[in-house]
């Protein structure tokens, strides 16, 4: 049987708050930095969406449909493509009518309702299946949560809601002496399949591509697809799941990622024994070999892998605390701008602007981070909020 490459890629952006005072509490009521958030989808969209959906398009098409990739993309992200960059979106729906694209359910506004509200949770997924139904014309049998958060409770909750699969992290500290390159199934719910990723293989594109310093650099196509098939050589399935931004964003155009991905595929598809195919193909290929348990919640972030990036320090946890307090209200009051504003406070980038990890990790949270330090990030969210929790009907 072949072994399999499977490659996904996560699109989110969040709606970057503008500077909000203690002043304009109960007196303006619009949070949003407008400016910010049109220039940098555009940004990202001209230097990332368009050239490499229109790659990804000529990759499917040359290769006759043996070369397929997933995406992600937050319903918050849906929303600014259409305010700021409609090409942008349209170019998603092109690759979604090539039929070698598939597109997973995950939380709306990329939250971490997994954490605290089972409803909250389940109707954020809901709400993000019916805009890709709506977009891409497809409804997703396979999920990711975000930032790739996932426990057994998690993924049980997963598994209710009707999903086949699920995308994590295959972190040292619950994999041990495990290899990640195989297919697992939900320690409580083993209907739910899982796919891991492999961190090494992802990271050596998404962060070292361009790092002149790294011992591999220059990475090359070839080079790459040695090092996949020598991780088949025993295993299964090797999962390259990465940020879509890392094409011609975090790595940009002049460091040669374009060429190395517009040659990665036939670097791949060379080697007669390897397919590419997306996580659902993958999940009905190949067999389970165990369980995974995972009783604390993990993610694909920092060096510890869990969830401490967004909810790690007492800040995060108060602004956690005090927003999710306002859910019931909020979800009674039937106001839709109300409920509209609730949901983009979810959205995990605010938590994560908030913390306050130095070292080998502090460089990743400061990008795109409109704050010069978590103070501030917090003592604005928290303005926010106060305004927010005014607007509630009690």
């Amino acid at each position: 049987m072949k072994k399999t490459l499977c490659l996904y890629f996560q699109v989110h952006q969040p709606y970057r708050l503008r500077q909000y005072r203690f002043f304009d509490i109960g007196k303006n009521s619009y949070y949003y930095d407008d400016f910010a958030n049109k220039t940098i989808m555009n940004r990202v969209a001209n230097r990332c969406y368009l050239p490499v959906n229109n790659l990804l398009a000529s990759l499917i098409k040359k290769y006759n449909g043996a070369f397929k990739v997933a995406f992600s993309i937050s319903g918050i992200a849906i929303e600014q493509m259409e305010q700021y960059a409609p090409a942008a979106l349209e170019s998603f729906k092109e690759l979604s009518r090539t039929g070698c694209v598939e597109f997973l359910a995950e939380t709306y506004s990329h939250s971490l309702s997994s954490l605290v509200s089972p409803r909250k949770f389940k109707d954020q997924v809901a709400m993000h299946v019916n805009t890709v139904e709506e977009h891409f014309g497809m409804k997703p049998t396979a999920f990711r949560n975000t930032e790739l958060i996932y426990s057994d409770t998690i993924g049980e909750m997963v598994a209710d809601m009707g999903f086949t699969t699920m995308l994590t992290e295959g972190a040292r500290h619950i994999m041990g002496w495990k290899s990640p390159n195989y297919l697992y199934v939900n320690a409580i719910n083993p209907k739910l399949k899982l796919l891991l990723r492999n961190f090494r293989l992802s990271d050596d594109i998404a962060f070292r591509f361009s790092n002149r310093s790294w011992g591999d650099w220059p990475l090359t196509a070839e080079k790459y697809a040695g090092w996949l098939a020598q991780a088949l050589e025993k295993d299964d399935i090797v999962n390259v799941f990465m940020d879509y931004e890392s094409f011609g964003e975090h790595q940009p155009a002049e460091s040669g990622i374009f060429d190395f991905l517009a040659a990665l595929p036939g670097m791949i598809l060379n080697h007669a024994n390897t397919e590419i195919l997306t996580p659902s193909e993958s999940a009905r290929k190949h067999q389970p070999i165990a369980p995974l348990h995972v009783p604390y919640a993990i993610s694909w972030a920092d060096e510890e892998r869990d969830v401490s990036a967004w909810l790690g320090n007492e800040l995060q946890q108060e602004a956690f605390n005090n927003l999710y307090k306002l859910e019931d209200p909020v979800r009674d009051s039937r106001d839709p701008v109300l409920q509209r504003d609730f949901r983009r406070l979810q959205t995990s980038d605010h938590f994560y602007y908030m913390c306050t990890k130095f070292f080998s990790d502090g460089d990743v949270h400061k990008y795109f981070n409109p704050y010069d330090t978590p103070y501030e990030a917090f003592i604005n969210y928290m303005n926010v909020l106060s305004d927010l929790t005014l607007r509630v009907p009690k």
